[in-house]
Order: structure tokens, then C-alpha cells, then sequence
């Protein structure tokens, strides 16, 4: 049986709990791992997931913010939540599944979004979201052990097909040079293999994120591929299904993301 990893920031789980049900009714994929879950854990919805039966779950949550979470059919053991920059925000959980009898680690992130500022020294959110990159890389070592998968919201769009126009978003935050860079730099030390990048080519546009602001998302496509999934070689190589859900945008009260989901096998 393959291996289904699915990657949501679902921008509160629980006003879009019903979104999520309809996603696991629908694919049901082994593990979803979501962000901007937007509650404490105490308040995470954990029935509604056992309902779907997803009875496995590490929760790394807080009130109003931010937020992640692995809710899987699997058995989930080692979790682990870590604090980046010195700042407990519910921004990273960790699990491993096991996989046809090989254990997997899956990583899911939401990295800061930076604020609209690109200016570090005027802009403390796009500071925090520079160091929060360099303190990933600096754990590199740590996190690309054999057999892992990273997921997330990493809020950086890093090539040029990323996003909707790439000259007109050199500025503007998520696509400037520092973010995609160090975004590069870090894919590069650990030797992630973009997983999506695998069944869209590079040269092509590839999108998962529309913002709320644009009139009309569908007709002007303004998009940019913020949401990842990355995976060591070993796993990579095991990938063989991709898919951008980008009708989930079009649900009633959506995120502004959609979800990805990756198959290995």
C-alpha cells in the first residue's frame, strides 16, 4: 500500500473543520498534517479526526495563533515539538508513521510570514522570519535523517514560476531575493529533493496560495506556491503521485491555501 502525506494550511481548523472532513472523506490520505491551526490544544478539535478515523495525532497549538498539527490513520511515535528563535509560537511538530516497515519522519512547518515590510530593521515579523530560516538551516544536520518528509506552509514562493509574476514580486514579501535565497540554501544543505517539483516541472507556473484580496482569485490566477514538500533522496525516489487541490479554493469559506497531497509508494 503506498504512503499518503497531505499538507493544508487551513487558516483554523476549527471554522473549517468541515472543509477537513470533506478532504478525508474524499482522499483520505494516511497523514495530514495542517497549519494556522489557530488553537490551543486543549481546544483542538481531536474527536472530529477520530470520527474520521484519524486516531493518531500530535498537536503543537496556541490561542488565536499560528499553530500545527499531524493527525494520522497510522500509529504516530517520537513526536516532537521545537522552539525556534528563542519563541515557543506552535510553528513546528514532528512524528514518525512507519511505512511498509520502514519508519518515516515527517516535519511539518509553518514558517512566519514576514508581514508586508522586506525590511529588517524596519520590520521585526520579515527579522524573525529571516533568522527563523537560518536557525532550520542550522539544524540541518538534525532534521535530514534518512527516511523524512518536511511539510508546510514555508511561506516563500522561491522560483520564478512560483509565482505569478516574478519581476512585479521581487519586493514584495515571500518572493524577495533574501527569502528565496536562503530558502534555496537551506533546501540545498539538507538535500531535500522538492517533491513537488518532481511532477510539475520547474519551468512551468505552480501555485497554492490565493489571497483573500484578489476580486477575482480564478480569472486573474495571482497565486503563489508558498505550501512544500520536500523529502530525502531514499523517500524521493519512492515518490509517485502529486496533487494541487486547487478546487479547494473554491469551497464555501476557504483558506487561502489549498491543500497538497504526495503519494509514495
Amino acid at each position: 500500500m503506498p504512503l499518503t502525506v497531505a499538507t493544508w494550511n487551513i487558516n483554523s481548523v476549527r471554522l473549517r473543520i468541515d472543509l477537513v472532513r470533506k478532504l478525508l472523506a474524499e482522499r483520505r490520505p494516511d497523514v495530514i498534517c495542517l497549519q494556522e491551526t489557530k488553537c490551543a490544544d486543549g481546544s483542538f478539535p481531536t474527536a472530529a479526526f477520530t470520527e474520521a478515523g484519524y486516531h493518531h495525532a500530535a498537536i503543537h497549538g496556541q490561542k488565536g495563533y499560528h499553530g500545527v498539527a499531524i493527525l494520522s490513520r497510522l500509529p504516530l511515535a517520537d513526536i516532537d515539538k521545537r522552539m525556534f528563535c528563542g519563541r515557543d509560537d506552535a510553528r513546528h511538530v514532528a512524528a514518525r508513521v512507519d511505512y511498509r516497515g520502514r519508519p518515516v519522519t515527517i516535519h511539518n512547518f509553518y514558517v512566519p510570514a514576514g508581514g508586508d515590510e522586506p525590511d529588517p530593521d524596519a520590520n521585526w515579523k520579515f527579522a524573525h522570519k529571516l533568522s527563523f530560516v537560518e536557525e532550520m538551516l542550522g539544524c540541518t544536520a538534525e532534521l535530514a535523517t534518512p527516511d523524512t518528509i518536511v511539510v508546510g506552509d514555508l511561506n516563500i514562493a522561491p522560483l520564478e514560476t512560483d509565482v505569478w509574476s516574478h519581476r512585479q514580486l521581487l519586493k514584495v514579501v515571500s518572493h524577495t531575493p533574501v527569502e528565496t535565497e536562503g530558502l534555496i540554501r537551506l533546501q540545498q544543505a539538507g538535500r531535500w529533493v522538492d517533491v513537488m517539483r518532481q511532477f510539475v516541472p520547474p519551468e512551468e507556473k505552480l501555485f497554492t496560495w490565493w489571497s483573500y484580496r484578489s476580486p477575482d482569485w480564478t480569472r486573474n490566477d495571482r497565486g503563489r506556491r508558498l505550501d512544500h514538500v520536500w523529502a530525502t533522496g531514499d523517500l524521493a525516489r519512492d515518490a509517485v503521485a502529486m496533487e494541487v487541490l486547487k478546487e479547494a479554493r473554491a469551497w464555501d469559506r476557504p483558506s487561502d491555501h489549498v491543500p497538497v497531497i504526495a503519494t509514495f509508494e
